[in-house]
């Protein structure tokens, strides 16, 4: 985790809470309309 989270620009993983938001507009009849999209939810993080 350390190793991890030191090359993440906000120098932590993400909460329940701050990913909750998107989970439920993807769950809900809001999301209906939006097919075949990929939505990232990482905090800026990049794969290296």
């Amino acid at each position: 985790l350390k190793a991890s989270t030191a090359r993440s620009p906000l120098l932590r993983i993400g909460t329940p809470d701050e990913i909750a938001g998107a989970a439920v507009f993807i769950g809900s009849a809001a999301g209906n309309f939006m097919t075949g999209q990929t939505v990232v939810i990482d905090g800026g993080a990049t794969i290296s």
